[in-house]
């Protein structure tokens, strides 16, 4: 029992990386690059490691809500979503739905959203980014939207975890034709 608490727990691990590590990041870019510039530039201008602060959620959706709006959107949603993540990582009632893989991926979706929702929560609504990457002009984009640790760790969690959905899919339908 208890050792089955310990193996269930092990993907929090991960998560708190995740959020140890966005947190040094952004505390360092904090102190080191004044907000709105940028501070370093390498491969030409491929790579900015510069400081902005993004006051809404992805691509800057929701910047001009309301601010109580705001509050419940980027902060109590988010904190609902963060309980229902802990309690899918942990719980044994969702054993035959997910394996151990989409377990440590909804756990480095949790570590990186606790990343920015603590932003949120600290930082009066505004999530320090940080990664700035030239898209070439790539669906209309001169530079992908600026991101930070966080966010890198929620689109790749996410990916592995539809990738993981799609495979099993594909095994059960195969296993339903055969029979």
């Amino acid at each position: 029992m208890k050792n089955d608490k310990v193996k269930r727990s092990f993907p929090y691990l991960l998560s708190l990386l995740i959020v140890v590590a966005d947190q040094v990041t952004k505390s360092w870019i904090v102190a080191n690059i004044p907000e709105g510039t940028i501070g370093y530039s390498f491969f030409g201008d491929f790579l900015w490691i510069v400081h902005v602060r993004n006051t809404a959620v992805a691509f800057s959706m929701g910047d001009s809500l309301p601010l109580f709006i705001k509050y419940i959107f980027f902060i109590g949603l988010p904190i609902a979503l963060m309980v229902l993540l802990s309690w899918a990582v942990y719980t044994h009632k969702l054993d035959k739905e997910i394996s151990t893989l989409q377990r440590w991926c909804l756990a480095g979706i949790l570590g990186g959203g606790m990343g920015n929702l603590i932003d949120r929560i600290f930082r009066q609504l505004r999530v320090v980014d940080w990664i700035s990457v030239k898209f070439y002009g790539l669906f209309g984009l001169e530079r992908f939207p600026t991101w930070n640790v966080g966010d890198g760790c929620v689109v790749v969690s996410v990916i592995l975890l539809l990738i993981t959905l799609i495979v099993d899919e594909v095994k059960n339908s195969k296993k339903t034709e055969v029979k």
